[in-house]
C-alpha cells in the first residue's frame, strides 16, 4: 500500500478549475443583467411631472431631461407628415410645440387633454409616447377636472367640452 501523498492532479473525482468559475461567471451575469433592469426602471421612474407652463421654470423641469408633460391640444394645430405628429400643447396661457414620430391612437384630437412622455430639444419637445384621458370612467368620475385642464389650458380657440 502506498502512502504517499497524491497531487491534485490525482485525486479522482476533483473539480477541475474550469468547473469552479462556471457558477461563478453565471452569478456574475445575473447580478449584472439584474443590475440593468433596476437601473432602466428607476430611469423610467424618475421622469419629472410638469404642465407646460412650468417648462424652463420649475427646477426638474427643464431641456434635455425626460419629462412628461401636461397640458390641451391647441385647436388647429395639429398636422401629421410623413408618420411624424405636430401639435401645440398649452396649460395657464402658455404654448409648447410638439414634435411625435408616429401618429397618435385612440381619441387623441384638438381641445383634448394629453400627457407627452418626452425631453425638450431647442424648445420643441420631442415626444416618445402620447397619452390621452379618454376613458369614459375618468371622464365621469373627473369632468371637473377635465373642464379645468381645458379652462386653464389657456387654448383660447377650443370650445370648452362638456
Amino acid at each position: 500500500m502506498d502512502l504517499t501523498p497524491r497531487t491534485s492532479d490525482e485525486v479522482a473525482g476533483a473539480p477541475s478549475s474550469r468547473r469552479r468559475w462556471i457558477p461563478l461567471l453565471a452569478l456574475a451575469l445575473i447580478v449584472v443583467a439584474g443590475g440593468v433592469l433596476v437601473t432602466r426602471f428607476l430611469t423610467s421612474a424618475v421622469d419629472y411631472y410638469c404642465n407646460v407652463d412650468e417648462i424652463g421654470v420649475r427646477s426638474g423641469c427643464d431641456e434635455g431631461r425626460s419629462l412628461r408633460v401636461q397640458g390641451t391640444v391647441e385647436a388647429g394645430s395639429v398636422s401629421t407628415e410623413r408618420g411624424v405628429t405636430a401639435f401645440t400643447m398649452a396649460f395657464n396661457e402658455e404654448e409648447l410645440p410638439v414634435r411625435y414620430n408616429g401618429v397618435p391612437g385612440g381619441i387623441f384630437d384638438e381641445c383634448i387633454p394629453v400627457v407627452v412622455h418626452g425631453s425638450i430639444e431647442r424648445g420643441v419637445l420631442q415626444g416618445t409616447r402620447v397619452e390621452v384621458k379618454h376613458s369614459s370612467e375618468y371622464v365621469d368620475e373627473n369632468e371637473e377636472r377635465l373642464d379645468d385642464a381645458v379652462e386653464r389650458s389657456g387654448a383660447r380657440r377650443c370650445s370648452p367640452q362638456a
